[in-house]
């Protein structure tokens, strides 16, 4: 499950976390990413032991959208050692999303 944590900085987030984080960039107005939630849910799931996942509102955090090239929704960005290492743009179906992040976490 996504998890909501308050944090100081989002390297304080990524490094505070000892496995790969999959960001979710969302926003609340945004359809598919209403869909992507149960999605998400079943990567949590799965992955859970291997793999954090954790939800960004893009209205809330601008910078971090700028920052990391966020210009369509949903973006996920798989993060490992607090860089990002895949991306992932737009609703995704959960068995493909799983099993490509089973190859990489």
């Amino acid at each position: 499950m996504a998890v909501k944590k308050q944090f100081t900085s989002f390297q304080d987030l990524l490094s505070s976390v000892d496995k790969p984080v999959l960001v979710d960039f969302y926003a609340t107005w945004c359809g598919p990413c209403q869909m992507m939630a149960p999605i998400l849910e079943q990567v949590s799931n799965h992955l859970g032991e291997r793999l954090q996942v954790v939800k960004v509102d893009t209205d809330r955090y601008p910078q971090l959208a700028s920052q990391y090239g966020i210009h369509a929704l949903p973006t996920l960005v798989l993060f490992k050692g607090g860089q990002p290492v895949e991306r992932f743009e737009g609703l995704m179906q959960g068995p493909q999303l799983i099993s490509h992040l089973q190859t990489v976490v």
